[in-house]
């Protein structure tokens, strides 16, 4: 059964781990009052799936052209979503090497925002419960044609990379699957869309900037996240979001993934 919890103004319900494909997360969002709303969010290693459930208008991605649900890629940067009716959505974060067989060969992996087949809202918005839904969902990333595979080597350096917090350098990860330093450079980016370096950039973002939603002190959250000094953290945050640390620290987007999102 689901995990409910009310936070602040937004129920959230989360389906239990063990009944999600490898590489699948979760979580349902139902805001309690119909309300205008205003959400920042920022860069996350992963693919986005967000289904708009909403009654009324959809939700409106600001600056990418686009309003209901939506693919959101690796590094879509700062983006806001805005709407006027009581939201109600179910998110999903595909590891990118799921991403990749799930969605095939599009440019969705990387940097942009893409419309998702209304054949998602139809199915989800029939189901009647939170539990109904992520089974629903889940099924739907299971039928998905598998037309891209991701070279074992590029998953593997891509968990490590998750797993060291981006702290692992680009020859060390290369050694571990036999590949030259080009050849993996080469490979990951044609698969995931992004350099291996560019990675361990985004992986250490997001462990910064949990850490700053936290209410951790910015020096100290950049040694903690394998930065240089406080102003390479500030530079990095700032070319991510357009935000400083100070803002990024306050984002309800991050506020809300301890619950929807923990480990």
């Amino acid at each position: 059964m689901p995990r409910n919890w009310a936070w602040p103004d937004v129920e959230v319900a989360v389906p239990p781990r063990s009944s999600l494909p490898p590489g699948v997360r979760m979580a349902g969002f139902r805001q309690r009052a119909a309300t205008p709303w205003d959400i920042t969010m920022v860069a996350h290693p992963s693919v986005t799936l967000l289904i708009d459930l909403s009654e009324g208008e959809g939700v409106d991605y600001d600056g990418a052209g686009l309003r209901g649900s939506a693919v959101i890629g690796l590094l879509p940067g700062r983006l806001r979503a805005t709407g006027r009716a009581r939201v109600e959505c179910l998110q999903i974060r595909l590891d990118p090497a799921v991403a990749a067989a799930v969605l095939g060969e599009s440019p969705e992996l990387t940097g942009r925002v893409a419309p998702l087949g209304a054949a998602w809202e139809a199915r989800l918005r029939a189901a009647a419960s939170w539990g109904e839904r992520f089974a629903v969902a889940a099924a739907l990333l299971e039928r998905r044609e598998r037309t891209r595979r991701v070279d074992p080597e590029v998953a593997h350096v891509w968990r490590r990379t998750r797993v060291s917090r981006g702290r692992v350098r680009v020859d060390e990860l290369a050694a571990e699957v036999g590949w030259s330093r080009q050849r993996l450079w080469s490979r990951f980016r044609a698969q995931l869309g992004i350099t291996p370096k560019r990675a361990a950039q985004l992986v250490r973002f997001d462990r910064a900037a949990h850490l700053l939603a936290a209410g951790h002190a910015p020096a100290g959250v950049a040694g903690a996240s394998g930065y240089a000094d406080q102003s390479h953290l500030h530079r990095e945050v700032v070319a991510f979001t357009g935000l400083t640390p100070a803002a990024v620290a306050t984002a309800p987007w991050l506020g809300i993934d301890d619950v929807a999102w923990a480990p």
